[in-house]
């Protein structure tokens, strides 16, 4: 093995269909492969490192053409890895952090399945200036998945995916949440760090330490530049997308049966979504209560600029009570059962399909939240929401709430309101074409989340607020109506018994 000092770079990721000329030692250990601060670097060949790539049957040192994937990274020491380089149609396995560097482009082919390995908490991250090319399709999609035998899947299996951008936060420069040494933000709202389109994430988000987890896709900075669609985010162990400042616009997101929040902004990010689905799990909620939308300014509730006002449109919020008639928001019932990870993951009650705190300017339209405890929280604790709400800065309207215990209440972690009289309830019940009803009959199919063909739902949306600028406009409300199924073909809502 070709064994030089090399200075300069940060780690290094091999990658199976490359070709590599030369791999060199950063830190000048020997190249101990099984040091826990080996930092290597690979600009050549597959033969010249094959101590950091090797099949799956590969573990004992022996070649084997019946091999079940072709491992990324050896998950005892941080990789980086430099260049352009395509990953081709196969399977992987990706252990340990795996960063995409400033400068660098990995591309990856239709079709590829790559699994986290569990015992490393692998992740994928892509730092400020490096690509994420994942342009699957439809029926090709791209799935990042656990490496658990079918059967024995649970939330928290490897890290997730992160993606890091050089777009306005309002906390100027940000350390991405979850562990990883990666910073994002900067001043270029039209970065671009890459493409996310048909691919799905699965059973990712390990806890590191508290509040300090990687979700299943975490977007820190992220430029309009970068496109992002049909994304499904299945049993992630903290929230299904978390938006931390940026500007990408979204489309076709589904947050799949997660521990967390559904869709969690953060930090001034001020983009555009459109088309998502949220699913929850009645026996899967996190000890800090878990939410449909979960929106800060910042964490203490600071009028900074750029504010959180994110925009937000046709979205299907389909609570825990919807899972089951029988549904009780406590301890009794809430088990998570064979999904438990037992990695320190706590957990907790459902909370509101939608929650804006902290002095944030989330607005919502055309969307529908049925079966959760509480339909709307705007909180009163840090910053003034319920101030921007009367004045303006933040719009909630057309929306369409059904089966809750509460319209709205005011405070984290209270949910009875019997008399409406708390100002969410009076805030949402005053709102241009919102509507409450006490049952979602009629307005779904036996999926419970595509509208029957009499559905109240299909003529009832608006698109005249000046916030919708941009956005395509349609005739209903929530994530579908009568027509194309979006979710055709590249989803999938069994992965826990999918053989990959």
């Amino acid at each position: 093995m070709n064994k030089t000092k090399f200075y300069g770079c940060l780690g290094v990721l091999a990658l199976a269909g490359t070709m590599f000329t030369a791999c060199s030692d950063d830190d000048n250990n020997g190249g101990n492969e099984n040091s826990n601060t080996a930092v290597w670097t690979v600009n050549g060949g597959i033969n010249a490192c094959d101590h950091v790539l090797f099949t799956e049957s590969d573990k004992a040192g022996s070649k084997d053409v019946n091999d079940k994937g072709t491992q990324i990274g050896n998950g005892d020491q941080e990789f980086v890895f430099t260049g352009k380089q395509t990953l081709k149609k196969g399977t992987y396995i990706l252990k340990g952090w795996v960063y995409i560097a400033d400068g660098a482009e990995l591309t990856i082919e239709p079709g590829t399945v790559i699994k986290g390995d569990k015992d490393t908490k692998a992740a994928l991250i892509a730092e400020r200036g490096g690509k994420l090319i994942a342009q699957g399709s439809e029926t090709q999609p791209i799935v990042f998945t656990s490496e658990q035998a079918a059967g024995s899947r649970r939330p928290g299996d490897w890290g997730g995916i992160i993606l890091c951008g050089k777009a306005r936060t309002n906390a100027t420069e940000q350390q991405i949440e979850g562990g990883p040494r990666t910073r994002h933000g900067g001043n270029d709202d039209n970065d671009n760090s890459g493409v996310l389109s048909y691919v799905r994430i699965e059973f990712a988000g390990y806890p590191f330490a508290t509040d300090q987890e990687i979700n299943g896709l975490t977007l820190g900075s992220i430029g309009k530049q970068t496109k992002i669609d049909h994304v499904q985010v299945s049993y992630s162990n903290d929230d299904s997308f978390e938006w931390f400042g940026g500007t990408v616009d979204c489309k076709y997101l589904i947050a799949y049966k997660g521990w967390d929040d559904d869709f969690d902004t953060d930090n001034g990010f001020s983009g555009h979504v459109q088309y998502g689905l949220a699913i929850r799990d009645p026996k899967i909620a996190d000890k800090s209560m878990s939410n449909g939308f979960e929106s800060d300014n910042n964490a203490k509730g600071t009028n900074a600029d750029p504010h959180t006002s994110a925009v937000f449109s046709n979205i299907t919020f389909v609570g825990p009570k919807m899972g089951d008639k029988n549904f009780v928001n406590d301890a009794s019932y809430i088990t998570a059962g064979a999904y438990n990870p037992n990695n320190g993951s706590g957990l907790g009650r459902f909370q509101s399909g939608m929650q804006i705190r902290r002095d944030s300017h989330l607005s919502c339209f055309n969307s529908v939240v049925v079966g959760w405890p509480v339909g709307l929280i705007v909180d009163k604790q840090l910053g003034d929401c319920q101030g921007a709400a009367t004045n303006g800065l933040l719009k909630l309207q057309n929306l369409w709430f059904a089966n809750l215990d509460a319209i709205g209440t005011d405070e984290n972690k209270v949910l009875t309101d019997p008399n409406n009289e708390s100002f969410s309830a009076k805030f949402f019940l005053a709102q241009p074409g919102n509507k409450y009803s006490a049952s979602a009959d009629g307005w779904f199919d036996v999926t419970g989340y595509r509208p029957t063909a009499a559905s109240p739902l299909l003529s009832a949306a608006s698109f005249t607020d000046a916030l919708l600028a941009g956005f395509e406009k349609v005739a209903y409300v929530g994530a579908f109506g009568n027509g194309a199924d979006w979710t055709a073909n590249w989803t999938n809502f069994d992965p826990q018994n999918t053989k990959y």
